[in-house]
Parts: structure tokens; C-alpha cells; sequence
């Protein structure tokens, strides 16, 4: 199958997976069935599904269809459980993170919670939307494993890719975990704000990814290896673009208001750049952002902090970090000897998801 339709392709594998699953959460309970939608709602309704495309590029890249021996429709359905470990993290991130807005829509526990209100249930709607959004999280990462266990995949191929599916799953909570520590002790450290983007994001969207498909393909530790380099790279550096986007980009883009990384008190390493830089500079600048950050609420305050980032010259350097970033990821591609249509494709998704955007 063409890389191009793998999206297609992965969006009728959750179809298929989620009807199947209508049955038995209506068997539980109209309000099962109730939150069981809104996860369909959710997987359904938006997403690039760039995480089963890294996964099937991870198994054709390492000849997974000439010498693997696995049904390629059964890989498909294994990587397509990804997008449930997709939603079950973005469900969660947006509660903690008190998110009104994801992909243009109500996130999931502010719909919940405007349901209840609408109906004029007991309660307080908030703590209710909360919490049903949290178990809708804990139900689609019970579904993800659900749907990689029940793929179709040999119990050899099982077998081998254990180790990486296990670890995306801590890494990406765990990622998670650190993220939400630094933000309340205000840690600074630009070497702390690299992990939180390497396992809360790059693991699990892409170095993982790949190296699960490579190991269902079979691959050897050498090819495995240049995977996860170019998927750590690029997955980094996607996520410093995602940072810079996240104080200067266009609502109407990301899907979320403009600036709110400043709002949450993200800690990330544009954050970090930029103290220290203000540190040596400007000191009044420094300590000026320091209180904003995570105590901001109007536009105007936002984009005060995002001028003082700016100034800093923090962006450039997030910039060379980007540049660099992706340089070396796309090295790893050519210690792994990879070639053709998927080489071709993973070299453009680099370039497109950690390119500048106005």
C-alpha cells in the first residue's frame, strides 16, 4: 500500500475497531455508550494519524513486506491502535492543562460538562466533565492495547515489538509527569525541558513509532537503532517548533488561543533560552517573565511576555536547535542505507513538521 494512503487506510481500521466496540459498552450502559462516543467522536474527528504512518513506514522501511511473513492488513491494524494512545493523551493533557478548545472543538471534558449542565444534572458540571473525561482517556489506552493485541499479528512479531510498546507507554506518561513537575516547581533547566519533549512527545509520535514497525518487520539492532536516531531528532525538533508556535502562533492554525503556553506556565526550552539570556541582559526582563509566566490571563499581558521572549533572542536559538535537530535525524536515515519511496517520505515529513511557519 502507497504511503499516501496509509491515513485512509488507518481511519477505516478505528471505524471498523470502534463499531465493533459499540455493542459491548451498550451492554454496560447508556452513559458508557454515551462517553464511548465521544472517543469516537474524538479519534474521528481530526488528526494527521502521523503516528500509524511512522509505524507502517517503520515495517516497509525495514522490508517488513518481503521478509516479515505478516498479513500487511494485520500491521495496519496494529499500528492504527496508536491513535488510541494519541487520544488517551490528549484527552488527559487538556484536563490538565484546563484546555477549552482542541482541533477547533470543545475538548472533551468541557462537551461533558456542558451536557450536564444542559440537562440540569446534580452536580457540579466541571467536576463531572472531568471526570468522565478521565475515564474516557483510561478507556481508549485500554482500547489501544486491545486493538494491538487483537491485529492479527504473529505472536513472534508480538513478541519482538514488546519492548518498544511497552516502553512508548511509560515514556509518554511519564513524559507527561515530568512536564506538570516542572511546571509547579518552575524548574529551569534546559536539560529537564529536552526530556519533557523527547518522551511526552517525539517517543511516542515518532522514535517509537518506527522502531515498533521495524521490530514487526524483524529488523536487526543496526537498522532499529538509526530509526529511533532519526525519530528522537526529528520528534525533538518538531516539538521546539510546536513551542515556538505555542507563544507565537496563529490561533486559527493550532487550533488553541494564541499564547497559551505562557498562560499554563510551560516550561519549555524557549522558556529557558530566554531567561537565561534576560538573566545576563536584561534583569528587569528576566524577573518581568518570570512572574507572568503561568500567571498571565489577558491578551495583552501575553503578548508583553512574548515580546520579552522575542528580545531575547531565545527564537534564534530554538531555530539552530531546530536546524541542527534535523540534520542529524536525517543522518540517521542514511546510516540505516534506507532508500526509495519510504526514505523519500521520511525525509519530507522532517523538513514539513520542523520547517518555519508565519
Amino acid at each position: 500500500m502507497p504511503l499516501a494512503g496509509i491515513p485512509g487506510a488507518v481511519e477505516g481500521e478505528l471505524r471498523a475497531f470502534l463499531e465493533r466496540r459499540r455493542g459491548d459498552v451498550g451492554k454496560i450502559g447508556a452513559p458508557v455508550a454515551e462517553a464511548a462516543g465521544r472517543i469516537r467522536d474524538f479519534v474521528l474527528g481530526g488528526g494527521k494519524r502521523i503516528r500509524p504512518l511512522y509505524g507502517w513506514a517503520g515495517f516497509v522501511g525495514a522490508g517488513g513486506l518481503d521478509t516479515a511473513g505478516e498479513d500487511p492488513r494485520a500491521v495496519l491494524r496494529a499500528v492504527s491502535s496508536l491513535e488510541f494512545i494519541q487520544a488517551c493523551a490528549l484527552i488527559h493533557d487538556d484536563i490538565i492543562d484546563a484546555s477549552d478548545t482542541r482541533r477547533g472543538n470543545p475538548t472533551v471534558h468541557r462537551a461533558v460538562e456542558s451536557a450536564h449542565r444542559d440537562r440540569d444534572l446534580r452536580g457540579d458540571a466541571a467536576t463531572f466533565g472531568r471526570n468522565v473525561a478521565i475515564l474516557a482517556g483510561d478507556l481508549a489506552l485500554v482500547w489501544a492495547e486491545d486493538m494491538w493485541r487483537d491485529s492479527g499479528l504473529s505472536a513472534a512479531s508480538l513478541d519482538r515489538a514488546q519492548g518498544a510498546w511497552r516502553g512508548m507507554r511509560t515514556e509518554v506518561i511519564g513524559g507527561q509527569i515530568l512536564d506538570i513537575s516542572l511546571e509547579a516547581s518552575g524548574d529551569e533547566s534546559i536539560e529537564l525541558a529536552d526530556k519533557v519533549n523527547r518522551y511526552k512527545t517525539a517517543a511516542y509520535t515518532i522514535e517509537r513509532p518506527l522502531h515498533l514497525g521495524a521490530a514487526i518487520a524483524g529488523a536487526d539492532t543496526s537498522t532499529i537503532e538509526a530509526f529511533r536516531g532519526y525519530g528522537r531528532d526529528i520528534g525533538i525538533a518538531f516539538q521546539l517548533r510546536d513551542d515556538i508556535l505555542g507563544v507565537f502562533g496563529d490561533s486559527a492554525v493550532t487550533g488553541k488561543p494564541a499564547g497559551d503556553d505562557l498562560r499554563e506556565g510551560k516550561r519549555t526550552v524557549l522558556l529557558s533560552l530566554a531567561l537565561s539570556a534576560l538573566d545576563e541582559r536584561d534583569p528587569s526582563s528576566a524577573a518581568e517573565l518570570r512572574a507572568g509566566v503561568g500567571a498571565v490571563t489577558g491578551a495583552q499581558e501575553v503578548a508583553r511576555l512574548a515580546e520579552i521572549i522575542r528580545s531575547s533572542g531565545a527564537v534564534e536559538g530554538v531555530e539552530k536547535r531546530i536546524e541542527a535537530l534535523t540534520t542529524s535525524g536525517l543522518a540517521h536515515l542514511e546510516e540505516a542505507g534506507l532508500r526509495g519511496a519510504v526514505a523519500d517520505t521520511l525525509r519530507e515529513l522532517a523538513i514539513t513538521s520542523t520547517a518555519r511557519r508565519a
